[in-house]
């Protein structure tokens, strides 16, 4: 079985109904083994077996549910909106007519004509900014399935066509027109499909900010030595390209020539230049600031690390959080609800109760039937919790916190343990001298000299560290002479014409050199978790060093306030029972384990979420990736190019613990809009309902016009979209 992915964007969808239709469809459709359709951007991923169907298949069986499905194009939502705003600004020139037709005065030879011209003008309205409800309805009664588009269209119907007999006579003297709700009715939903439009392009500004960091051109350098303009998107791996001082580097590639400074902080969220030479490593979307640089390209396409981003990001979005699943559900059963809901009223006026309305009974009971179907549409309830995430998703990309899917940030909201590495998670992952013991005869410069010089040769990091110390006190020695690295000892050379060995106890000994005065000093240090290095030289004892992994400077407050949002941290490491102590003990985590392998870290996962506890796991995404995979949320601290092959759920660009507080708050945020914006939607049909059924009127005489409970539709999804750009606002 060969499993591939299409992405697609898709046309013709009004609601989120429809993208529940189309994904339903596609998975019992054989061969295809997952489909997520996302309505408020357009757009489809579908998984298949490619022996089973393929990419031509699936588009068309999408066209015959009623939807068109093409490549991936990135369509800005701007261009959307504008689409939107035409058929409004049509709708609303045909509501202005029909009001001026009503209440302006005309001759009687205009009077006599006028039920005609509004019918003319409903019918413009009905097939122009009105088709479209009435196509998606009934794309939607074809599939077997009730969309918003279904009540809309019934209602828009039911109005124009009673008053299309009511023109011709059919209900007598009695009969009264109104096209007028028809299209009010269809102008204040086309409001609501405009706004709507326009704060969905606001909530996917992060993603469409990333997709313009792109470079269209390219400077290509031929074989010959010339410089030729070509399209960004024409270059092959190998190519070498010349990007001068304030272009936009536009591929991801390898320094071949040149030095320069480099803007690197749309990939790690660093303001800092950072400095680029021969063998360094380039990402595309990146600024040259300084100098030349000749690049070879390496990634090319959508294997470039901003693409990998943005493809993580859409991703994310069209993924559905638990909480998305239950309000789909809900909207499966709602439609048909409110259409016998909507019967039910208009019987109940038309036979039991007409009298309480005096007017026509015909009349009265069509127009709360249609009130009834328009404002109960499930348009706020679908944008809920879409848009939500759409937000916050943005939100963490502003912020270098790159969701890879949806339902992670529902899931990092409801955290009770969280679980950590400690080699490059908790401490930098490097080692730094913190400590220099000299034996009574020796003076500190003197150590550290001596150790420099052992070291300078070694690759080690221990030895590395040392080297680095020696630096930073300005310290200077000639070339050690016969180096020899012995594994698992030290190191033995010649300093001056003398022996000089750094290393363990064990080596020493074995070259017959006592450390008694050191001794306390050594096991001292070694139950404080450091690692040690002894130094001796011609013969005697000099001194020793202590050595740790350093701790990340905000590492200890990271821990404090997981501990004041009630979070359990853990730390998990395969280091020594020393050292994870000594560590734990810094950064103030009072339960840890050492000496785990990667699955056994795994195993210490799954026994905690057995306790019916849900945890985090937070790693450098390679070492730890089985503890990840098994968490319910994995997130990986990455930096620079290999951001985009992290193994987890949410990936921390900048090598900063606090952003893992950052991503909780985030996600508790983004969770907190979703329940407040299904608590709105399900309150304004629960209040709504009623009030156009006409509940209230023989209490209070307060009914709903059709017209203006399709302005209440409206506004309800616009006002839950809203409240979720406030995550946005409030991060800013």
């Amino acid at each position: 079985m060969t499993e591939q992915t299409i992405k697609f964007d898709i046309t013709g969808m009004h609601c989120v109904n429809c993208a529940m239709t189309i994904e339903r469809k596609l998975k019992d459709l054989e061969g295809i083994k997952s489909a997520r359709i996302n309505f408020p951007r357009a757009t489809g991923i579908v998984t298949y077996d490619a022996g089973v169907t393929n990419k031509a298949q699936i588009t068309r069986y999408v066209k015959e549910i009623g939807y068109t499905a093409k490549e991936r194009v990135r369509l800005d939502q701007t261009s959307k909106a504008s689409i939107q705003m035409g058929w409004l600004l049509l709708s609303i020139m045909s509501s202005i007519a029909m009001m001026v037709l009503m209440y302006a005065p005309m001759p009687s030879s205009v009077h006599i004509f006028m039920p005609y011209i509004m019918m003319g003008i409903a019918t413009v309205t009905l097939l122009g900014p009105g088709m479209d409800f009435f196509v998606s309805a009934y794309k939607s009664i074809k599939n077997l399935f009730a969309n918003m588009d279904v009540l809309v269209s019934l209602g828009v119907l039911s109005a124009y066509m009673y008053s299309v007999f009511a023109v011709f006579g059919s209900f007598g003297a009695s009969g009264h027109a109104f096209f007028e709700t028809a299209v009010m009715l269809i102008a204040f939903i086309r409001i609501g499909k405009y706004l709507e439009e326009r704060v969905k392009g606001r909530a996917s500004h992060a993603l469409q900010k990333l997709i313009k960091l792109q470079a269209d051109k390219a400077r290509l350098l031929t074989p010959e030595g010339k410089e030729s303009e070509v399209n960004a998107t024409a270059l092959q791996v190998g190519d070498m390209v010349i990007v001068r001082a304030g272009e936009i580097i536009p591929v991801d590639g390898e320094v071949v020539e040149g030095i320069s400074s480099v803007d690197e902080s749309m990939v790690t969220g660093e303001s800092m230049p950072v400095v680029k030479q021969i063998g360094n490593r380039v990402v595309g979307a990146t600024i040259n600031k300084t100098g030349l640089l000749k690049v070879k390209t390496t990634k090319v396409g959508e294997e470039t690390v901003l693409s990998q981003i943005i493809t993580m990001v859409e991703d994310a979005q069209m993924d559905k959080a638990p909480i998305q699943r239950f309000a789909d559900r809900v909207s499966n059963v709602f439609v048909p609800v409110v259409v016998g809901l909507s019967i039910t009223t208009f019987l109940c006026w038309y036979f039991l109760f007409y009298d309480a309305a005096g007017q026509q009974p015909f009349v009265w009971a069509l127009k709360t039937a249609v009130a009834v179907l328009v404002i109960a549409c499930p348009c706020a309830m679908g944008l809920a919790t879409p848009t939500a995430i759409m937000v916050g998703s943005g939100v963490g990309l502003d912020h270098a916190i790159l969701i890879k899917r949806a339902s992670a940030i529902e899931e990092i909201a409801r955290l009770n343990v969280l679980a950590f590495d400690k080699t490059g998670t908790i401490t930098e992952g490097r080692f730094v001298v913190t400590d220099i013991v000299p034996s009574k005869t020796v003076p500190e410069a003197e150590l550290i000299t001596l150790a420099a010089a052992g070291c300078a040769f070694s690759n080690h990091p221990l030895a590395q560290a040392v080297v680095n110390e020696a630096k930073e006190r300005k310290a200077t020695w000639d070339a050690a002479q016969s180096f020899q690295e012995v594994a698992g000892s030290g190191i033995i050379c010649h300093y001056r014409d003398k022996e000089l060995l750094i290393g363990n106890e064990g080596l020493l000994a074995a070259h017959g050199i006592k450390i008694d005065s050191l001794k306390g000093k050594f096991e001292e240090l070694t139950a404080h978790g450091k690692s040690t290095m002894f130094v001796a030289y011609d013969g005697a004892g000099m001194g020793v060093l202590g050595l740790m992994d350093s701790i990340k400077p905000n590492a200890r407050d990271v821990v404090m306030q997981l501990k004041q949002m009630n979070l359990r941290a853990v730390m998990l490491t395969g280091d020594s029972e020393l050292v994870a102590k000594a560590v734990a003990s810094e950064v103030d985590i009072g339960e840890y384990h050492a000496k785990v392998l990667p699955a056994e870290k795994m195993e210490i996962v799954k026994a905690f979420q057995e306790k019916g506890l849900k945890v985090g796991m937070v790693g450098d995404g390679i070492n730890d990736a089985p503890a990840l995979a098994q968490a319910d949320v994995g997130i990986a601290i990455g930096a620079g190019t290999d951001v985009a092959k992290e193994t987890g759920d949410i990936i921390l660009i900048r090598n900063d613990m606090m952003d893992v507080v950052r991503a909780i708050h985030l996600g508790r945020r983004t969770l907190s809009k979703i329940r407040q914006n299904l608590f709105w939607a399900f309150f304004y049909n629960v209040i709504g309902i009623p009030i156009a059924a006409g509940v209230m009127y023989p209490f209070l005489g307060m009914s709903l016009k059709p017209e203006y409970a399709g302005l209440a539709m409206a506004l309800s999804s616009v006002s839950v979209v809203t409240n979720s750009l406030v995550l946005k606002w409030r991060h800013r």
